[in-house]
């Protein structure tokens, strides 16, 4: 494969030339001809690069509504997120780049295009900005070079002939409805009038960790204004936390989106179905259902919203097996747990447990109709007016009678479900839910009183999830279950009535899954 050079392009620099590049690969590479001949033919004889207005992306109102919201919470204040820089996975091989979720969310923005990019919210008087807000927002990123420019064959990070074609500046500004910028005017940007606002500075906020020239950059303005830079760092978790919270309540381009990522995985986990006959013929038969689901993720999608757990057997029992390197047997379940990551970069997580022959023996169903009924209990509550956390106390009352029923527990049900008590969290030791969308766990920064102990509103999306895993080791249960893992996940969109469960359509009654396992094949 092709190799990339060893750093990425500081944000507040502009590209570097085509001999900086060419030294940073070093001695060991070939280098690429260096003669002014060679330079004149490579920009010679290109067809023109379009640059015109390009339809503008239903998201770009969105967003725009988005940044409104941030604009009111922090007027007055310079506020910088970033997309985030390229990260490495070996040596001068990057991971494929994912923007930061706050910084897609409040562009639009999504898959690949803008690494390094930063959006600048600039204060403004009061009502005088973008949509009357209080701001102004600009996107700052490094355009593609042109064919006339070294960069366009030289630099492996920004020229075209590496890393193909991406939008210029005014595409991007037609298409999602905000003003753009090449990077090299950052630091100029970020860096005007810092100083306390008790001194008549400007305060700025940043999203810090996503991007090192950035922070550097922002410590850089902060520490020459005086400003002490560990108070600042409350000033920029305020920000995160905020940017979190924004997203627990969806707008409707999002609830599209996340319908869409379910959709896409719905189609994956039949994928993974017609897979089993030849996973139980693989010494490592979990990566050949892992690679089917990744398969349908990558043709349809984005990418994987997570890395997928395919767990059989005892594997089933480990929370966050995501090795898969086991063995798939006939008379085991398979413990599935994957989503498909939309373009936009919105995430489904959908969890089934399936019996690998497809059918389920009288324990194995006895403990999925048990982890059934909690979900269906937690759904009867995720609705508008009950509390985030009541979901998880609904499935955990269902579960802890169960065990108890089963002779399981060595107390009654009632004193497992009190403070002190908790026995049953042996075998169910994780939350039921969490909110969903751009991130799998999503608004993972709110405060406590903004997620666990908030109401439940329409529009929040997220999982309803109980389990049960009854490991092979475990002496404290009957060995009829041991080895058994039951999960069963959905993506529950609350609405004014009550709630609808987006990955219906994929069956969750062990009746429907048996049939609809022998109409996959």
């Amino acid at each position: 494969m092709t190799t990339q050079q060893d750093s990425a392009t500081p944000a507040q620099q502009s590209a570097p030339t085509a001999e900086q590049s060419m030294a940073q690969r070093g001695d060991n590479r070939t280098r690429s001809p260096d003669s002014e001949a060679f330079k004149t033919f490579m920009a010679s004889q290109w067809a023109p690069v379009p640059d015109a207005d390009l339809p503008r992306e239903a998201v770009a109102d969105f967003a725009a509504q988005r940044r409104r919201r941030v604009s009111e919470k922090f007027a007055g204040e310079r506020i910088v997120v970033t997309a985030g820089a390229p990260k490495v996975r070996s040596n001068d091989t990057d991971y494929r780049f994912r923007p930061h979720s706050a910084f897609a969310h409040l562009t639009g923005l999504g898959v690949d295009h803008e690494p390094n990019a930063v959006l600048v919210m600039e204060p403004v008087e009061t009502g005088t900005g973008d949509d009357d807000a209080n701001h102004t927002a600009t996107l700052y990123f490094h355009p593609m070079a042109g064919h006339d420019t070294q960069e366009f064959y030289a630099d492996t990070r920004n020229g075209q002939f590496w890393v193909g074609d991406r939008p210029s500046l005014r595409e991007i500004s037609s298409a999602y409805g905000i003003k753009t910028a090449d990077l090299s005017g950052l630091e100029a940007a970020v860096s005007k009038n810092v100083g306390d606002p008790a001194g008549g500075g400007m305060r700025i906020r940043v999203i810090k960790g996503q991007d090192a020239a950035v922070d550097q950059m922002v410590d850089a303005a902060r520490l020459a204004a005086g400003v002490d830079l560990a108070a600042e760092d409350a000033v920029d978790s305020a920000l995160l936390e905020a940017l979190s919270e924004l997203r627990l309540v969806k707008d409707s381009h999002e609830i599209d989106q996340l319908r869409e990522s379910v959709n896409m995985t719905i189609r994956g986990f039949a994928d993974v179905v017609r897979a089993l006959p030849v996973a139980t013929q693989k010494p490592r038969g979990e990566r050949v259902v892992e690679g089917a689901f990744f398969a349908r993720a990558r043709a349809e999608g984005n990418d994987l919203g997570y890395d997928t757990i395919a767990a059989s057997g005892n594997n089933a029992t480990v929370l966050h097996w995501t090795r898969n390197t086991g063995v798939v047997r006939d008379g085991d379940l398979i413990l599935v747990d994957a989503g498909v990551e939309a373009e936009s970069l919105y995430t489904a997580d959908v969890t089934r447990t399936l019996p690998v022959n497809g059918r389920y023996t009288p324990v194995q169903r006895k403990v999925y109709q048990a982890v059934l009924d909690a979900a269906d209990a937690a759904f009867t509550v995720a609705v508008p007016g009950n509390r985030f956390r009541d979901v998880h106390d609904a499935a955990m009352e269902v579960l802890a009678a169960r065990l108890e029923e089963w002779g399981l527990l060595p107390v009654s049900a009632e004193a497992s479900l009190s403070v002190e008590g908790q026995h049953h969290r042996r075998w169910m030791p994780h939350g039921t839910s969490h909110h969903l969308g751009l991130d799998v766990h999503d608004c993972a920064q709110a405060r406590r009183e903004m997620y666990q102990d908030a109401v439940i509103e329409p529009g929040m999306v997220f999982t309803i999830e109980p389990g049960l895993y009854f490991k092979e080791e475990d002496l404290s249960v009957p060995a009829e279950y041991r080895g058994i893992g039951v999960r069963i996940e959905d993506d529950v969109l609350v609405t004014a009535d009550g709630n609808h469960n987006l990955s219906a359509a994929l069956p969750r009654d062990p009746d429907q899954v048996e049939s609809w396992m022998a109409r996959q094949h």
